[in-house]
């Protein structure tokens, strides 16, 4: 039984939470009334303490802005539903954190609310779905997530090794 959930989880996490974050796209992307409402709010909280326009449609967290990042986590969500891509599915994960944690906390603490659109805060509940469920997921991947962390960090900070390395090369004999 254990095994199965092992097996079956993944895949159904994946498929759940693509088909949360493509569902939104049709809103984000055509610049739906509902999208409007949300993004009007959020950018009306944020010109109260002077960040007006961060939230707007050219901003730095536009719905064009998180839809990209919903369909990039989507993408790598279902890419990793192949055994040779298995690793995108943690990183997929990893940006539905992002992007979930960046929705549930605005949802709970700013004017926008948990009910917005008044659909009796069913986009709140999926969030919570999706940002959860994520979190579980990258538990449960947390080897391939440290070792997707690991490679990063070595490509921006090189190990000792491999640094001193390189300057014993650059310095000319």
């Amino acid at each position: 039984m254990l095994s199965k959930i092992r097996t079956y989880a993944p895949i159904a996490y994946s498929l759940v939470a693509a088909a949360v974050f493509l569902d939104s796209l049709r809103y984000k992307f055509t610049n739906a009334v509902e999208t409007q409402v949300i993004f009007g709010r959020l950018d009306a909280w944020a010109a109260s303490f002077g960040a007006k326009g961060l939230f707007a449609q050219t901003g730095l967290f536009s719905q064009y802005v998180i839809g990209s990042a919903e369909l990039l986590a989507s993408s790598l969500l279902l890419l990793g539903l192949f055994p040779a891509l298995r690793r995108l599915q943690t990183v997929g994960a990893l940006i539905a954190v992002a992007v979930m944690t960046g929705a549930v906390n605005f949802h709970l603490w700013t004017p926008l609310g948990i009910d917005p659109n008044n659909d009796g805060g069913g986009l709140f509940a999926m969030a919570v779905t999706v940002w959860l469920s994520s979190i579980v997921m990258l538990i449960v991947n947390r080897k391939t997530l440290f070792a997707i962390l690991g490679g990063i960090r070595n490509v921006l900070v090189p190990p000792q090794e491999t640094a001193t390395r390189s300057k014993a090369r650059a310095v000319p004999a």
